[in-house]
């Protein structure tokens, strides 16, 4: 199996086969608009906006299993994310991302990256205290909470996961790198 055989559901109710993306580089993100990580949109937007045209794609996944910090509608989801942030980027139909209604390609993203580093004492401070509070996250590979970020090459292969703390523009130089790579 790779990413390019799976099929998820657009915010409209249409499928969309993700080989479709095939030789693209792919973030993918399980999002909430109620978070605080929601400000992540200004960086995920900036980095599509400067990278797009150049082989980007940025796949949001509403995800309201944590906290219910992504409540409404998958149309009044994407109203605040385009009204409050302006997005112009694929926004998905609202999913989980853990447990048994998680969705086969998020089974699949963390089968292939199941862990994170987490980078600063700040924000290994912060991760501490959101794993004691992760109600869904029950076994090694879950995801913690809202903005784990995962980055697939041109290829279909997932080669980082980040995690909810990282700030989207910290991955420019990454990107710039898979979107250089044939």
């Amino acid at each position: 199996m790779s990413i390019y055989d799976y099929e998820v559901k657009k915010r409209d109710g249409s499928n969309i086969k993700l080989n479709e993306y095939k030789d693209k580089v792919l973030l993918i993100v399980n999002t909430a608009t109620g978070c605080g990580f929601t400000p992540q949109y200004e960086g995920l937007e900036m980095l599509y906006e400067k990278y797009h045209d150049k082989g980007l794609e940025i796949l949001d996944f509403p995800c309201d299993q944590f906290g219910h910090q992504a409540p409404g509608t998958d149309d009044e989801i994407h109203e605040f994310c385009t009204m409050k942030y302006d997005t112009k980027f694929d926004q998905m139909s609202k999913i989980e991302v853990n447990g048994d209604n998680e969705i086969s390609l998020y089974t699949y993203l963390k089968k292939e990256m199941p862990t994170e580093e987490v980078q600063g004492l700040k924000n290994k401070t912060a991760m501490k205290a959101i794993r004691k509070i992760s109600t869904t996250c029950k076994k090694e590979g879950d995801i913690v909470w809202n903005f784990t970020k995962f980055l697939v090459n041109r290829k279909g292969n997932v080669v980082k996961r980040y995690d909810p703390t990282f700030n989207p523009k910290n991955m420019e130089e990454e990107i710039i790198r898979l979107l250089e790579e044939k």
